[in-house]
């Protein structure tokens, strides 16, 4: 029923598969949301006269507009970087305290300590779980003497012999 009433519409050019994300300007947001509120109009109405990629994302416009959060538009930019960096425990500490700080701000620390905002998530909760010693990097790290079992002890010595010969 879709694709009659595109190729209704728009003929066949409203059939053709869209491989990029379909961008709205701030206003047409409000236009489509405006026309569904008055009730003129059904969502597969709205849709078809604006061009909108679906029910789905009319619905999500119009939770964001009762929600009272503003219909921006979509410039393409990422949010925050999708890749991390690295930190010291110092500064990983410093980082959950300005989270905790900004009401768990996730988005806005991330920015601000151009980090990733998953790295932020997981730092905020290992540290409410365990607290700071959560936070510090023990990858690659040897034990030292005492920690080891009897069991990796003997593999230690195993190892030596062997390097030795």
């Amino acid at each position: 029923m879709k694709w009659q009433r595109r190729y209704k519409m728009y003929g066949y050019e409203g059939l053709e598969r869209r491989t990029h994300l379909q961008r709205y300007s701030a206003e047409l947001k409000l236009r489509a949301v405006m026309d569904y509120l008055e009730g003129g109009l059904s969502q597969y109405q709205i849709i078809d006269k604006y061009k909108i990629a679906s029910t789905r994302q009319l619905f999500n416009w119009i939770n964001k507009y009762n929600g009272h959060s503003s219909l921006k538009a979509y410039k393409g930019e990422a949010k925050a970087m999708t890749k991390g960096r690295s930190t010291t425990w110092q500064e990983r500490i410093e980082i959950v305290q300005y989270c905790l700080a900004h009401e768990h701000n996730y988005q806005k620390t991330a920015e601000h300590f151009q980090v990733s905002y998953q790295q932020v998530y997981q730092w905020v909760k290992k540290f409410g779980d365990v607290g700071q010693n959560a936070l510090k990097d023990s990858r690659g790290r040897k034990k030292a003497p005492e920690e080891l079992t009897e069991a990796d002890q003997q593999k230690l010595k195993m190892k030596k012999m062997e390097y030795e010969i």
